[in-house]
């Protein structure tokens, strides 16, 4: 089982946006898709999510904010603290 860092990262490098008020099934779906193309590896998602942290701080805060907020409920972890 992942975790919901885990699981975040890999929403966070789908092309799902929060504004396109995705359901839980569609980011559960979106997650499915990017690790079967990822061949069920995630850590490429936490490399480029760390990269886009440093590059792009603000922008990596907000999505990564909702990354997990988004899994959590899709998944119904308990979300990660901050």
């Amino acid at each position: 089982m992942m975790t919901t860092i885990e699981l975040a990262q890999v929403l966070f490098v789908t092309a799902v946006q929060p504004s396109d008020a995705p359901s839980p099934f569609r980011i559960r779906e979106a997650v499915t898709e990017r690790l079967c193309a990822c061949g069920g590896d995630p850590s490429w998602c936490a490399a480029y999510v760390a990269q886009e942290a440093g590059d792009h701080p603000d922008a990596y805060a907000r999505r990564m904010g909702w990354a997990l907020k988004a899994v959590a409920e899709a998944y119904r972890l308990e979300p990660a603290a901050a």
